[in-house]
């Protein structure tokens, strides 16, 4: 093992080589390392045409990977999901790297099949999706169409249809951690998160790569505890001891470093934010009306991410649940926004790839997920749309083994404003566009395989509540002071089925407090 500089540590990567990312969001990346990268090759031109391989995005919209998002620097991408990631959706968009998006947690679980020295990864999840080599394969861009790669497969196995994904060799693997001792051995008590560093590491190793580590002490051989290391010594090669952490080694994007998001204190309740009545809350407040007891929550990016939780903790809910990020989180108050992944008071901080372990094998008993488009069948697109190429992140893998399937959405967009007065709904400024449309640009959940197996899914909106049946879907609920004709199928694209008993939303729903 060698410490080094980042700029000298740059010398040794040559053009072509392909590395690993690990990071969630803008938390764990190794800033110093990948600027030095960025900063080489502005100088010189190398190294260049780099294959990037990550799970979870990888920025808060200005750290991690978009310091490498450079025509010529980058030349191919395997990722799950790019939505804070502004300069790289451009390439992808632009067709100046080859893009494969696929779901996060295979992802992260390609990282252990790796580490075992397996060809790759076999699952359900995906089929039915862009996934699905029968739709698009994971192919996210025409570059990609046009490469002749295909990164997914179908494949029968006891008579039973998988997805296999393919296994993908490291040169190089970056990870992140607080104290590194004399020799190499690695803790990380003051990331917010576990992540995949472990498997990660060894699936550089299995293939013959090198493993790069950024650090923010240097400490003697001993002094670290033998439970709190995280990556022992002979598995890493190179080690970046950084100069500037509040720069280049921020705990989250907000701190450089706070003990409450890496659980070592509490905080009260009480202290946390209450959210205005607006039109998240608004949606938030219904969607928390489908949890039962007891139940194992996981909650998606953006209006639940950001609200659910803190719905939840205003009404007295959050003991009612155990509610998990498919980060690792499990329990506390999610942050949400720019710092999705994290949350307050957690009751355990699991890795990356664990978490997904009992996504897929178990399925948590209810998620509440984000939705972009909703179709006439139930499909949901949240990857794809309106130009821009997003990515699914960790959505598949969450909503299709799920128990039950919360979608969270405005009902339009562009403009949209509302006002909720006295226990009614009032549109003030309808949105430009529709968000139930008749064919969603990509499926990113499938309506059918959910209809096949029977799972119960709704979409939520401020306005109205949808429900997924056997013929598509059906509205059972609209809000207090909404016309159905005008304020709801005019503003679709298709004609939804009517429940015949239908009913009306709670008024408490738009109530500043509840009655």
């Amino acid at each position: 093992m060698e410490f080094v500089l980042p700029k000298d540590l740059v010398k040794k990567i040559p053009d072509g080589s392909t590395i690993a990312l690990t990071g969630f969001g803008g938390m764990g990346q190794c800033d110093a390392v990948i600027k030095a990268i960025r900063d080489s090759f502005l100088e010189s031109g190398h190294p260049r045409n780099l294959t990037i391989f990550h799970a979870a995005g990888q920025s808060d919209r200005t750290n991690g990977l978009e310091y490498i998002a450079l025509e010529g620097l980058v030349s191919r991408i395997f990722g799950g999901h790019w939505g804070l990631l502004p300069k790289t959706r451009s390439l992808i968009e632009e067709n100046l790297v080859e893009a494969y998006c696929l779901p996060q947690g295979q992802l992260t679980h390609l990282f252990r099949t790796m580490a075992n020295g397996l060809p790759g990864h076999f699952s359900p999840i995906g089929i039915g999706t862009f996934v699905d080599p029968r739709i698009e394969g994971g192919k996210f861009n025409e570059k990609a169409k046009q490469s002749g790669y295909s990164p997914v497969e179908v494949l029968s196995i006891l008579g039973e249809e998988y997805l296999f994904y393919k296994g993908i060799s490291f040169d190089y693997v970056l990870i992140r951690g607080t104290k590194i001792d004399e020799k190499g051995n690695l803790s990380a008590e003051e990331e917010p998160l576990k992540l995949e560093i472990l498997s990660a590491a060894q699936a550089a190793k299995a293939r013959g790569g090198k493993v790069i580590v950024q650090a923010k002490y240097l400490v003697q051989y001993g002094t670290i505890h033998p439970k709190d290391v995280v990556i022992p010594g002979y598995l890493i090669d190179y080690a970046v001891i950084v100069e500037n952490p509040e720069i280049d080694h921020r705990q989250v994007p907000s701190s450089v470093y706070h003990p409450k998001y890496s659980g070592d204190i509490r905080v009260p309740v009480d202290e946390l934010r209450k959210l205005p009545l607006d039109i998240r809350k608004i949606i938030g407040r219904r969607a928390v009306m489908e949890l039962s007891k007891g139940s194992i929550v996981n909650l998606g990016i953006g209006i639940p991410g950001d609200v659910i939780g803190s719905v939840s903790a205003e009404e007295g809910l959050l003991d009612d649940m155990i509610l998990t990020i498919e980060s690792g989180v499990v329990g506390g108050v999610p942050v949400g926004k720019n710092e999705f992944g994290i949350t307050v008071n957690a009751d355990a901080i699991l890795d990356h790839a664990s978490q997904f372990d009992h996504y897929h094998g178990c399925g948590i008993d209810i998620t509440f997920m984000g939705a972009a488009e909703i179709d006439q069948d139930g499909n949901v697109n949240v990857s794809k749309f309106g130009g821009r190429m997003v990515g699914c992140g960790g959505f598949i893998d969450v909503t299709q083994p799920a128990k039950k399937v919360v979608f969270c959405t405005t009902f339009t967009n562009g403009g949209l404003e509302v006002n909720a007065v006295d226990g009614k709904l009032k549109i003030v400024r309808e949105g430009k566009n529709k968000k139930f449309v008749k064919n969603v640009e990509q499926i990113t959940f499938s309506g059918r395989y959910a209809s096949q197996h029977q799972k119960p899914v709704f979409y939520v909106t401020e306005r109205a509540v949808f429900k997924l049946s056997s013929d598509g879907l059906t509205l059972i609920e609209i809000a207090p002071g909404i016309d159905l004709e005008k304020n709801i199928l005019s503003q679709m694209e298709f004609e939804p089925i009517i429940s015949p008993d239908l009913k009306v939303m709670d008024e408490n729903i738009f109530r500043e407090a509840v009655v």
